[in-house]
């Protein structure tokens, strides 16, 4: 079956350490970190990823104070990557136009933040916000960017944990591969910063990152990493069939080539090594691709003692020692874990490899744990390679919802 291909043609992102692609991969290649302290309702300090993005750009303030930290994140990539694509928006049939968008959880800042505020007046319900309801449905980040932009087509969240800025494009792929859209805007979101209970919960599992330097707090693969930086941030892509694409005269970043999803179907939080080198198996068969075609494998890894090392086994088990232009990187020691947005911003940190023949580092590895070493690992400072034609991004989530995509460079 001869289907669509799929490209990518614009990208709008916010990060700890960046507002733009330029600036985000600037800051990658350079070492800069974006974690710092934040103040935590009922915990006090912690190390956080936040995000400095200008809501005021695309949004009122009316907008933004009745609206969610997710529906302005999504706000502000959605328009940053119709920017970037050079699309004609104003003139696209809107009905033609889906919104996709991966978030790991939604609503729980705006119910702690409700019932904080009812407890002054003696939890009375008189006092509980009209917005409520609209602020804390699954479909809010998706929602409020189809009203700020006008979009009457379909406009939804895909809730897949830690895998959903993934599952977000891949959706969006299938979508525009059946004929549902024309324009697909997709990826992931995450507002995680601004709950308490996240911290908390993470705090409980023993599995939130502690330091004395903030930048130097998420460090996959070190031997004396000890938890997950939390953070917030998203990334949106702009995705079309590559005829339309070429129709216009589009820039085209890269080519979706192919992806998986998995279940583990063995442990709310412990990943499972054995499903999670299925996936990344599925994926590149989905692509034609053999293992020693991938040049760039992003990893997950979040900085837990546990999950860091089932990843790498995984890797292991399908990249052996028989992948010589197979580099493997990650991307969450400069930024944190940024949740449902993690692997869409992961994936675009990467993306201009394929002009600068440049693969990021993973910072903060000063003591790499050998459970954790890989053929091709890239520490602490970026690796030139003799060709990157084809990156693999992998992310996985919580009650083992795992995902893998491929892009690869495009050509005609």
């Amino acid at each position: 079956m001869n289907l669509p291909r799929i490209v990518i043609t614009g990208v709008g992102l916010t990060a700890p350490n960046g507002d733009s692609l330029p600036e985000f991969r600037r800051n990658l290649l350079a070492g800069v970190a974006g974690i710092g302290w934040v103040e935590v309702r009922y915990m006090g300090r912690l190390l956080a990823g936040a995000c400095l993005y200008d809501a005021l750009k695309y949004q009122k303030r009316k907008e933004v104070r009745v609206g969610t930290r997710a529906g302005s994140i999504s706000i502000w990539c959605a328009n940053q990557a119709i920017e970037d694509s050079g699309l004609p928006f104003g003139a696209f049939p809107k009905d033609r136009v889906g919104i996709y968008i991966g978030c790991t959880e939604h609503g729980n800042v705006e119910t702690e933040n409700e019932i904080y505020a009812i407890s002054k007046f003696n939890y009375d319900t008189k006092y509980w916000s009209h917005y409520h309801n609209p602020r804390t449905v699954a479909n809010n980040p998706a929602g409020e960017a189809s009203l700020n932009l006008g979009v009457t087509g379909p406009a939804y969240t895909i809730g897949a944990a830690c895998a959903a800025g993934n599952l977000g494009l891949i959706h969006a792929s299938q979508m525009l591969r059946l004929g549902e859209v024309d324009l697909a805007i997709c990826g992931g979101v995450s507002e995680s910063i601004h709950t308490f209970g996240i911290f908390a919960g993470f705090k409980s599992q023993g599995a939130l990152a502690t330091h004395e330097i903030p930048s130097k707090a998420s460090r996959p693969f070190d031997r004396a990493r000890n938890g997950i930086v939390v953070s917030e941030g998203g990334c949106l892509y702009t995705l079309e069939r590559m005829d339309d694409a070429l129709a216009r005269g589009a820039r085209i970043y890269a080519e979706i080539a192919g992806y998986g999803v998995n279940s583990d179907a063995s442990d709310y939080v412990l990943p499972n090594p054995v499903r999670q080198a299925e996936c990344i198996r599925k994926s590149i068969a989905h692509a034609g691709l053999r293992p020693a075609d991938i040049h760039i494998v992003n990893t997950h890894a979040t900085a837990t003692l546990l999950g860091d090392i089932q990843e790498c086994e995984a890797i292991r088990a399908v990249f052996g020692e028989g992948c010589p232009d197979t580099f493997v990187n990650n991307t969450k020691s400069f930024i944190g874990h940024c949740m449902g947005a993690a692997g869409a911003l992961e994936l675009a940190g990467n993306l201009p490899s394929f002009d600068d023949l440049t693969v990021h580092a993973t910072i903060n590895v000063d003591d790499l744990d050998p459970a954790c070493a890989l053929p091709g690992l890239v520490l602490n400072v970026p690796a030139k390679a003799r060709r990157i034609d084809t990156i693999l991004n992998n992310s996985f989530g919580m009650l083992g919802i795992n995902s893998t995509l491929i892009v690869k460079r495009f050509v005609a």
